[in-house]
């Protein structure tokens, strides 16, 4: 049996890694889009380094589109067999896969124009939203912990590991010739405590670990004062300064957690009724509606919440947009206000109207609250110090709203919480640990960090290399 490490190899996204087994079967963990990368990463998504028609399995740990947008793709390429990932990923992916489809049509429009004035001839999109709607097809979905057979020889399973709605380490045990072998591929971990979510669960012992290491280097703040940071940023833009509070999140579960937040804000008398708040994102919309169908899924203090408000995503001052024309006129408005809107790096969506709308303006306020990969506007900003201009849309913009950022909202667990969820295993007994989904200096400090822990045969592998597996 062979591994061969497709994506997210030295990097934080475009998650791929495509196990061969001895009996021929090819099972692609993850099938994930590159992002943030500009132009380049349209030439990275089109080298698919496999043929997709020869895939027979793609185990899809969460809904992200750095795991999952290629799906569609690959699809349009002639995969025809089966994606396995849990119930609430599957309904994720369902709104998930044409969002990004319709956006790589509009985007792609726009690439056109910039290759046409170089005297190239216009390439198609990556795929369309039919794309997207057409593969979900081939979705298989289940609960957590109960074992898919994919065939005689193949079974997979996943755990809960409380990074996104759904998501789920993925175990796969994989007979061949009587000698069994059980992976164990993490996909992007938690945090011990997310606001929404139950926390990461134990997953059993495995012969072989894939795991991430985004934030293999860093370590949170302290959460405990995040509610407060939250609080004191809305009432100095908002209420002293008059001004309005951007919030660029990610459409999915980072969306949900803020208006948890606001929501509980609210109950308690402590967001000021007289300053409304947009969630400005149609995608948003639609996943927060799924988000209340799997209540279950919620932690004890949600579902505490819920005896006495049956809706945790709603309140009197909130309003879910979804027409672009409201969108605009959010631009127009003068008022204080609160707009949450995608994409949560900032490289594209609405929120990037509003940031080029607000930026330039000393009353507002930028606020991030999860990762940025290093090549994002998102990044840029936050840079130390931080820029005096940005380019938005390729025009120069200056940087003169306040920009803030609360490092507890990140749905990745840090170094410590990552260790802690591995501890579960017994690394003796781990005869490899592959390193993936970090950038390198991530990588090569949480190695060291995972040695003292007693786990010895580390690898971070190369983009496209290979290894047995025995």
């Amino acid at each position: 049996m062979r591994i061969k490490f497709i994506g997210a190899a030295q990097e934080v996204t475009g998650s791929k890694h495509l196990i061969i087994t001895d009996h021929g079967k090819k099972i692609l963990l993850d099938c994930g889009m590159f992002q943030g990368k500009g132009l380049e990463t349209d030439a990275s998504n089109r080298n698919t380094m496999v043929e997709p028609k020869e895939i027979d399995y793609i185990i899809l740990t969460h809904a992200h589109i750095d795991h999952c947008g290629l799906i569609p793709y690959y699809y349009k390429q002639g995969f025809r067999g089966q994606v396995v990932c849990t119930d609430a990923t599957r309904d994720l992916c369902n709104i998930m896969l044409p969002d990004s489809g319709f956006i790589q049509e509009n985007d792609m429009i726009w690439f056109n124009k910039k290759r046409r004035k170089e005297g190239l001839p216009a390439l198609d999109p990556i795929y369309t939203e039919k794309d997207a709607r057409a593969c979900m097809e081939l979705f298989l979905s289940t609960s957590y912990n109960r074992w898919v057979f994919l065939d005689n020889n193949i079974k997979v399973k996943f755990n809960n590991t409380g990074h996104l709605l759904g998501s789920g380490c993925a175990i796969i045990e994989i007979d061949e010739g009587g000698d069994m072998t059980r992976i164990g591929y993490t996909g992007d971990i938690g945090r011990e405590y997310n606001y929404l979510l139950r926390s990461p669960e134990a997953f059993p012992h495995c012969d072989y670990i894939i795991t991430e290491a985004t934030y293999g280097n860093r370590l949170h703040a302290d959460r405990t004062n995040a509610e407060e940071q939250l609080l004191k940023i809305i009432y100095d833009t908002c209420i002293e300064k008059r001004g309005k509070l951007i919030i660029p999140s990610f459409a999915v579960s980072r969306t949900q957690e803020i208006v948890y937040l606001l929501n509980n804000f609210y109950n308690e008398g402590k967001l000021p009724e007289k300053i409304p708040v947009f969630v400005d994102s149609p995608l948003a919309v639609n996943a927060t509606e799924i988000f209340r169908m799997h209540l279950d899924l919620f932690n004890e203090n949600v579902r505490d919440v819920i005896e006495y408000d049956p809706d945790p995503f709603g309140f009197n001052s909130l309003t879910f947009v979804r027409d672009v024309n409201q969108s605009k006129a959010l631009n127009a408005r003068k008022e204080p206000c609160i707009i949450i809107s995608a994409s949560g790096m900032m490289e594209a969506g609405r929120v990037k109207h509003h940031i080029a709308n607000s930026i330039a303006r000393p009353n507002n306020t930028i606020l991030a609250i999860g990762y940025c990969a290093p090549t994002t506007l998102g990044a840029k900003l936050l840079a130390d110090p931080r820029p005096e201009v940005v380019s938005i849309f390729g025009n120069e913009y200056s940087v003169l709203a306040d920009i803030y950022s609360i490092d507890a909202f990140s749905g990745h667990g840090d170094y410590s919480e990552m260790i802690n969820y591995l501890k579960c295993q017994d690394p003796k007994k781990v005869k490899k640990v592959f390193l993936v989904h970090g950038e390198p200096d991530a990588l090569k400090f949480y190695k060291r960090q995972l040695r003292k822990e007693g786990f010895e045969n580390i690898v971070i592998p190369e983009p496209g290399e290979t290894f047995e597996l025995k």
